[in-house]
């Protein structure tokens, strides 16, 4: 007995300098995207072993990640709704932005295609079709970054889907992975980033019913929440992930991310 606890407070005495040396983690607010495809189990351990610094990551939509920096809850952001993020900076929330990479959304929805999506022109004449044939679809509705894109082509399309709400429009107010579980129940249509749809397993009668459309394009970026407004924030090390995330490593290690071969992120940091 005496020998065991010995050998435990032996255990104890090695690992505290180990976690006063990792320190307190970095919060990372990002997009279920990221967390949901499998890229940031991927990428963040291998910023944590190159720098020593943890990190931790509150996976939620955009809108609630940028509420998070506007709180001091978060010292970093990884979003994907270019028009807010450049207002997050401006309101003086962002100390700064960067670009990190894209991908694309995919509509995806029923193999016998009630709504006739496959043959359209663009993913607006796709959306006025699934409008027009009252077909099933689910929105997000949480107000991230993909229920943004999904609205901009709802007005694209000249369509408000919302009046029919509760009745083919259905709202999960969800994050990716529970919109599409939603969806496979009900055999319906969504709209989905391509990173969560490959990773995800429940597919049921769905697939990719359209893609490739220019408004389709997904980029992401990152921000550094402000510290002249929130002093707390972790900004030493919260620039060393950011300089680490757009520069060759993190850049690499994007672009290395595959699911069954694919290339799902594109690295787009050096653009301006």
């Amino acid at each position: 007995m005496v020998v065991r606890l010995a050998c435990l407070l032996a255990a104890l005495m090695l690992a505290a300098p180990f976690a006063a040396a990792q320190g307190t983690p970095l919060t990372l607010a990002s997009t279920t995207s990221t967390e949901n495809s499998g890229l940031l189990g991927n990428i963040l351990p291998r910023f944590t072993k190159d720098t020593g610094i943890p990190i931790r990551v509150v996976a939620v939509g955009t809108g609630a990640a940028l509420n998070l920096g506007r709180s001091g809850d978060a010292d970093i952001l990884l979003v994907h709704a270019r028009e807010d993020e450049d207002a997050f900076v401006a309101a003086g929330y962002g100390a700064f932005r960067r670009n990190v990479m894209f991908n694309d959304f995919v509509i995806v929805g029923p193999n016998d295609d009630p709504a006739g999506i496959r043959t359209q022109k663009d993913a607006a004449s796709a959306f006025a079709s699934i409008a027009a044939s009252k077909s099933v679809f689910v929105s997000r509705a949480d107000n991230s970054g993909t229920h943004k894109a999904e609205l901009r082509i709802w007005k694209s399309a000249r369509e408000d889907p919302v009046t029919a709400s509760g009745r083919w429009y259905k709202e999960s107010g969800s994050g990716m992975g529970a919109t599409l579980n939603l969806s496979a129940g009900l055999n319906a249509y969504t709209l989905s980033d391509r990173g969560t749809w490959m990773s995800f397993r429940n597919r049921g009668d769905l697939d990719i019913m359209f893609e490739g459309d220019p408004p389709l394009n997904n980029p992401y970026g990152v921000i550094l929440v402000n510290p002249a407004r929130h002093p707390h924030i972790q900004a030493e090390d919260a620039k060393k992930f950011i300089a680490w995330l757009t520069g060759p490593q993190g850049q690499a290690a994007i672009g290395a991310f595959r699911i069954s071969g694919e290339q799902l992120f594109f690295p787009i940091a050096a653009q301006p």
